[in-house]
């Protein structure tokens, strides 16, 4: 067993203890990564909050970068001293769905027991596959994509899930085409790379909606063509009079129940909603069946991006090399762990595209 600070969620909706825990070595197929960066996602603080529900005590935090500094038998592609983006995407490889081409949704069960505990030895929950506000991590080799070793590791933290999902939510959800029409409702950290990836895909018109003018203006910086503030009466008539049509895709990347009852209405004749941000565990939203059925239109979810990540990160970091996708622009600040509630309070404003942990 190895020490290590970590912080620690204790009890839903209070603020993280930051303890020190015990987290035992790599077994077969497994790698322990030595952590530089983890930012923060909002799906941490959802689960942090108490909207998703869980079992405590956990560890939160799954945006994570660093060195492998220890590797358990039968590991391959990765050896001790390689710089790694580490993800929450667990993929045994052999279940339907992982032979089928889609990791995210591997259906085999996780082990009972992970592999952290408190200092007296009880188990901790190892949240989200990772863990990983925390100085060292043990993950499944699944989960790790080898970096180029002059990339910066606090830049590469933030591909581990609001870059895959948004970018992936558009390449492979959707399967957007060039010269087609994207509304995106949401400018925050997965909304700009749904803009990023429906720019890099070649949208013809890639429209922002957002409650503020100041994320409209950042998300054009990220490739949005026009912004619609969510406040103004229908806001899918502005953003269809600045497509002159309707979209034929429209991106959720919020949460809020709003955004999805109203997303439809942006949609074109045989356009889709693409379903990324989730609303607390309950939340319910109300659409017209007759609707959509009658127009061809359809709504589908994305879960991760719909990624295979030993295929998809490979490419965005080229992307990023070629400077065609943004990545240091998504980082708002850094923190060191000790203030990790200051930067969740931070992130709950909504004013950061990404917070990050820094070890």
């Amino acid at each position: 067993m190895t020490n290590v600070k970590a912080a620690v969620c204790n009890a839903f909706g209070a603020p993280l203890d930051i303890e020190t825990v015990q987290l035992r070595a790599p077994v077969s197929g497994e790698v322990q990564v030595t952590l530089k960066a983890c930012a923060i996602c909002h799906s941490d603080i959802t689960f942090i909050d108490g909207g998703w529900g869980g079992t405590l005590p956990a560890v939160y935090g799954h945006e994570a970068a660093g060195h492998v500094t220890a590797v358990g038998d039968h590991v391959s592609g990765v050896a001790v001293g390689d710089p790694v983006v580490v993800t929450l995407i667990r993929a045994c490889g052999t279940c339907a769905p992982c032979a089928s081409g889609a990791p995210v949704a591997c259906e085999t069960a996780l082990p009972e027991v992970g592999p952290i505990a408190n200092a007296d030895g009880a188990p901790l929950v190892q949240a989200m596959n990772c863990g990983a506000f925390a100085e060292k991590i043990v993950v499944d080799q699944s989960q790790v994509v080898k970096l180029p070793v002059d990339m910066d590791l606090v830049t590469a933290s933030v591909l581990a899930c609001g870059v895959i999902t948004g970018v992936g939510a558009v390449v492979n959800a959707a399967k957007l085409r060039a010269g087609q029409d994207v509304v995106v409702i949401g400018a925050g950290g997965v909304g700009l790379n749904a803009i990023q990836g429906a720019r890099i895909a070649g949208a013809r018109r890639i429209v922002a909606v957002d409650m503020s003018n100041e994320k409209l203006a950042i998300a054009k910086e990220f490739g949005a063509t026009d912004g619609v503030l969510a406040t103004e009466d229908k806001p899918w008539r502005a953003a269809k009079a600045a497509m002159g049509r309707g979209a034929d895709a429209v991106f959720v990347t919020v949460g809020a129940i709003p955004a999805y009852e109203q997303a439809p209405q942006y949609l074109a004749s045989g356009g889709k909603v693409i379903m990324v941000g989730m609303p607390h565990s309950g939340a319910e939203a109300k659409y017209e069946p007759v609707m959509l059925a009658a127009t061809g239109q359809g709504m589908a979810g994305s879960k991760m991006g719909d990624v295979v990540i030993a295929r998809d990160i490979p490419w965005m970091v080229d992307l990023y090399r070629q400077g065609r996708l943004k990545l240091d622009e998504l980082v708002s600040r850094t923190w060191p762990l000790e203030e990790i509630n200051e930067a969740i309070a931070d992130t709950k404003t909504g004013s950061a595209k990404r917070n990050v942990i820094v070890f």
